[in-house]
Parts: structure tokens; sequence; C-alpha cells
């Protein structure tokens, strides 16, 4: 769902409203308290005014707009479609929310928070913008185990290309990021702090299923892995030689590394360790919906509403 649609879909808090109420109840209204599904009714309260104080003694009106609650006439539980989600208690609008999703879910190479902020004509709220693009991230995420045929390869981030003039970065500087991919199917992006073995072994096994053909360099580590792991079932491919022999090759997880690296160096220009596994769990939900663009919209709307909410507290805290 492009920008278009989701701006002519979702014209009033009513809309999006109504399409979370049908995300969530597929089967009809339930109570998040009791789990009864007959018995609730649903009202609208009136929109009112309040007087709110800062911490230096100025006051303020606070308008407070309307509301469509729910309440259970079982246990008398009173809750809304936004309960218990990353939208409850959110000073943006969900026509906000619903446009900042449809932005960043069809940005082949990613959108960064200024960008998405100049779309929603928040200029002068970038944190806000910024807290908001990471929470729609931290919902983009896959599930499942890769299975068949799967490529294993990682590659090196570094905090600026170089080029002559700039020095070239060490391996034990850059950021690294561990790809595996299924032939014809999902994606996953990790990022790890060293290539070591150590660190490797634990990803591919909670990744990649014990019965899957893995499909690699010719890195010891590799082979270590797959002659413990992937017994018999480990092909190797010599870069040195050759990138390509017939479906011997890693070129798929390669061509997803190739994006990911275009996102990082020409849309968000720098990326700090601590959120670069959101940004690229981001990069490989796209990917894994590339040929169903129509449900990227719905995919991660769903992945708002099951997502734990995400503090800002949390969000900036020191590793």
């Amino acid at each position: 769902m492009n920008l278009i649609e989701v701006v002519s879909k979702f014209r009033s808090e009513a809309d999006c409203l109504d399409y979370l109420e049908a995300v969530r109840w597929p089967h009809g209204l339930c109570c998040l308290k009791c789990g009864i599904m007959e018995r609730i009714s649903k009202f609208t309260t009136n929109a009112t005014t309040r007087t709110r104080t800062n911490k230096k003694g100025e006051t303020r009106t606070v308008v407070v707009p309307s509301r469509r609650l729910y309440e259970c006439k079982d246990c008398g539980y009173q809750f809304s479609a936004t309960t218990g989600t990353v939208f409850h208690d959110s000073h943006l609008s969900l026509i906000k929310w619903f446009m900042a999703v449809g932005l960043i879910v069809e940005a082949k190479k990613g959108m960064s928070a200024l960008q998405v902020a100049r779309h929603l004509n928040m200029e002068n709220s970038y944190k806000t913008v910024w807290y908001l693009c990471h929470r729609i991230r931290k919902a983009m995420k896959d599930g499942g185990l890769l299975m068949e045929i799967v490529e294993v390869d990682e590659t090196y981030l570094t905090p600026k290309k170089p080029r002559k003039g700039r020095p070239y970065v060490k391996k034990e500087s850059r950021d690294v990021v561990l790809g595996m991919i299924e032939r014809g199917g999902k994606l996953r992006l990790v990022p790890i702090k060293e290539s070591k073995m150590e660190l490797i072994e634990p990803i591919m096994e909670q990744h990649i299923s014990p019965d899957a053909t893995l499909q690699t360099d010719e890195s010891a580590i590799y082979h270590i892995i797959g002659k413990r792991r992937f017994p018999g079932r480990h092909r190797t491919i010599n870069h040195s030689v050759s990138y390509g022999v017939g479906d011997l090759h890693t070129n798929t997880v390669e061509n997803a590394f190739s994006l990911l690296k275009k996102g990082v160096y020409g849309t968000f220009h720098k990326i700090s360790i601590k959120h670069l596994g959101r940004y690229c769990e981001e990069f490989s939900f796209r990917f894994n919906r590339r040929n169903s663009q129509k449900q990227l919209f719905d995919a991660t709307l769903k992945g708002l509403v099951k997502e734990t909410a995400l503090p800002f507290k949390t969000l900036i805290a020191s590793e």
C-alpha cells in the first residue's frame, strides 16, 4: 500500500480505529481482561479541555479529543483498540502513524527520520519522528527456520566508505553483519561484534534448520561449523577461482548485502551499532516481501499491534 492509498483509505482517526479493530479482533470484539467475546458495548467519549501545569509553574490548556472505548459487561473492564499496543498513549495521531508506516515499507533502500519528518510536516519534531521510526522497525520481524539450501556469509560496514585521501579502516574496527538466506526464500541479517566462530555458530543454529544444506565460501569458520552442524550437507565455493559454478554460489546473500549497504551509505549515512539490529530487521522484512508489496503495510501494522512498547529511555540507553 503506497502513500496515496494510505491517505485515501485512512482519512480520519475513525478509519484507523476501524482498521485496528479488524486486525486485532478478526473474529469479533474480545475483552482484553476476561477474554469474553460476547456482551461488549461500544461508546465514544466527548472531547474535553484540561489545564496542565509544568515544572516551571506555567499553565496551558490541552484539548483531549474524543475516544472510542469498549466495555465488557461481564467484568466491567474498559479498553480501546490501542490498549496494550505501541499506539497506546501516543501523542501522535493514528493517521500520522499509518502514513509513516506507508513511507517506510515502500522505501526499498530505507528512509531517514529527517525525510519522514518532512513528509509528515514535522520538521521541528525530529526526536519524535526518530522514535516513531524505530518503533516501526521493531515491529518488522520474521520468524521460522531457514530450510533447504541456505547461503551464509558475512559483510563489513565501515563508518565511511574508503576512498582517496581517506585511510582504509581495519576489519577489527568495523561493524559486522551475518547474512543467511534460504534459496528462493527468506533472508536474515544479524549484526555481530566480530567475525568469530563462537559468535556465528549459535546464530546459525538459531535461524537455520539442522536438515538444511549449507552453502558458503571456503572460510575456516564455516568449514568447522559445517562439519559439526551440517555433516555431508555443506558445499563451498572458492571465490579466488570463481564466484559461481552452476547453483553453487553465494550471490543471493551478496545481493542482499548490496541493498543493505546502499541504504546504510546512501540513505542513513551513519548507523550506531546499538541500533543496527533494527535496521537489519527492516531490510530483511522488506526483502522477504519484495514480490508482495501489497502485504507489507498489513504485515507491519499487525506487528505493531502485537509488539510490546519500546520506552524512549530504553531506546537511548547505553549498550
